[in-house]
């Protein structure tokens, strides 16, 4: 079968099982687009900007079990979908990008849209790729998709030339892959397992850490498992949220810099840590040399060996797929009799009930002006805990995380190790289209929501009925937070003036706006948005200016140095 470069893109698109490719056209795709256009088994999703493009690619990837797709077109088209790229890098999300590029006779002569996009996303992909021959186009996609998606997941660049997606050849797909650099490890090593699993029946003040790779992993199911038959306590870092259920009362809470007082105290004086799929990064243990203060043993289970001892040195490394390691703990548990001290066992858990005793996450609720946390306990009752959930970045971000509680995983998406602000509405996008009876939020800030706020386009367009819960402080709140606690209050360009009126721009674009500015009214706003299932609702929440996140680990301070309150400082 001959067909051209570009019908070759959508077909082994097609043999992936695509269902959606988020993207925006130009000039270096058009051969694409067109190929695009006579088929109908691949959707397309219109957006309005390349970045939202990749955002809305990886919110489709972070909510199930796929490979996200995004399309762009050259120069511009490239530059703009990198934040997205870096953001899906940085949590390692599997992508695939489908980049244009001006003729290959034209590459390196300064060409009209032409930039190094090789060069450029080189620093923030899993691996990237110019195909240069026609020929190459099904072999390279084949890789592309294989890349994202095994080892510790990533995206993945394909760069093609518009002369290349024009050319033709005959099409196969390749049936495998073989790639001799790469051949990431699966089964983790059977002696450093017993290892671990020795360490834990031993342990007198034993902590599980876990993190967005039990998630990524699918391994929610092994880990709840895993962690009641041990019955010790365990912590989900932001990006593992849903990884364990957070209404268990074995769960602590969340890790780190506004995590509970709870969580932190344990981390930091547990004597065997088992850490499962997490990168002990500085915003979840603070100051390592802190941590490493207390005498403990760790355990680090990762698909990726280089993110082992790469903060922290570990004792037990092992190395392998978080399901496959997870499943041979609870086979070498079931097989051995032994099972953890319960009278040491207990004396540990009546301490960590005294730190859980501070309810570090109480605040004072007003009659009077709406609380952000008050926000966000509604969103999560009128939804019963069951909705997909996206974020911004900033506070609203870690009210979200701290107070609407997740019981299953991929229903809680945001932008982690790059801080991204403006993917919530197009991580909303890229759910509610890969999840169309669900309940979609997207929790987001007046400053956040104004990055991509253009999607609200591509939202009427597909009929995306997503409810948006804008935590308007008229602020950049956290910016403001750092500014007031720690740079004696200088409001350095943190005020949000000459902000729109949120409902009457989402009616602009079509959809239905509130504006909420009383505590009374918050519930009765949120179950009139999710009664409208086919309606994108703006709900434009003016909430207390002055709130701010605690409890908090001031930058470069420990676990056990936190402020809980405002009245702690």
């Amino acid at each position: 079968m001959v067909l051209s470069g570009a019908e070759i893109v959508i077909r082994c698109l097609q043999e992936e099982k695509v269902d959606y490719v988020f993207g925006y056209p130009g000039g270096a795709v058009l051969y694409i687009y067109d190929a695009l256009f006579n088929q109908d088994k691949v959707r397309h999703v219109l957006v309005r900007h390349e970045q939202a493009a990749v955002h809305a690619a990886d919110g489709y990837a972070r909510s199930t079990e796929n490979v996200g797709v995004a399309l762009v077109t050259s120069g511009p088209g490239a530059t703009n979908a990198v934040t997205g790229i870096a953001t899906a890098y940085c949590d390692s999300i599997p992508m695939v990008i489908i980049s244009g590029q001006v003729p290959t006779a034209a590459i390196g002569q300064d060409a009209f849209q032409e930039v190094d996009t090789v060069g450029i996303t080189r620093p923030c992909v899993k691996h990237n790729f110019l195909v240069k021959d026609v020929r190459d186009i099904a072999a390279t996609i084949k890789k592309a998709f294989y890349l994202a998606k095994t080892g510790r997941p990533g995206p993945v660049l394909v760069d093609i030339p518009k002369d290349v997606s024009a050319h033709k050849c005959e099409f196969e797909y390749p049936k495998e892959v073989s790639m001799r650099s790469y051949n990431p490890v699966v089964k983790g090593h059977q002696g450093q397992i017993r290892k671990a699993v020795q360490l834990l029946l031993e342990a007198k003040r034993p902590m599980i850490y876990t993190g967005g790779g039990v998630v990524l992993a699918n391994a929610a199911e092994q880990l709840t498992k895993l962690t009641r038959m041990l019955g010790f306590p365990i912590t989900n870092t932001l990006m593992g949220l849903g990884g364990y259920p957070a209404s268990d009362r074995q769960y602590l809470g969340m890790p780190g810099m506004h995590g509970t007082y709870e969580a932190n105290m344990a981390m930091h004086y547990s004597d065997v840590l088992l850490a499962v799929g997490a990168r002990f990064d500085d915003r979840v243990i603070g100051n390592p040399d802190h941590f490493a203060e207390e005498p403990r043993k760790i355990i680090h289970v990762d698909i990726d060996p280089s993110s082992i001892s790469k903060r922290v040195r570990v004792d037990v490394p092992i190395v392998g797929d978080l399901k496959d390691v997870l499943e041979e703990m609870i086979r070498q548990l079931e097989a051995n009799a032994a099972r953890p001290n319960p009278d040491t066992l207990g004396s540990w858990w009546k301490q960590v009930d005294e730190w859980r005793s501070r309810e570090c996450m109480k605040y004072k609720n007003s009659d009077e002006i709406i609380k952000p946390q008050f926000v966000i306990q509604k969103l999560w009752e009128v939804t019963g805990g069951e909705a997909i959930v996206t974020s911004d970045v900033g506070q609203h971000q870690m009210w979200a995380s701290q107070y609407y509680r997740f019981d299953k995983p991929r229903r809680w998406l945001n932008s982690g190790g790059l801080g991204t602000m403006g993917v919530g509405l197009p991580y909303a996008m890229g759910a509610q289209l890969a999840h169309p009876g669900a309940q979609v939020a997207c929790v987001t800030g007046e400053a956040s929501i104004q990055m991509n706020i253009q999607e609200l386009s591509t939202c009427k367009q597909f009929r995306l009925p997503i409810k948006i819960c804008n935590l308007n402080n008229r602020y950049l709140g956290m910016v403001r937070q750092w500014q007031q606690l720690f740079h004696g209050e200088r409001y350095s360009e943190s005020y949000m003036d000459s902000l729109p009126d949120f409902a009457k721009l989402a009616e602009a674009y079509g959809h239905v706006g509130l504006r909420i500015d009383r505590p009374s009214d918050v519930e009765g706003a949120l179950r009139e948005a999710f009664a409208r299932k086919n309606d994108l609702v703006f709900l434009d929440f003016q909430i207390d200016q002055t709130e701010n996140v605690y409890p908090m680990v001031q930058g470069g301070k420990g676990l056990t140095e936190m402020i809980l309150s405002a009245e702690d400082l």
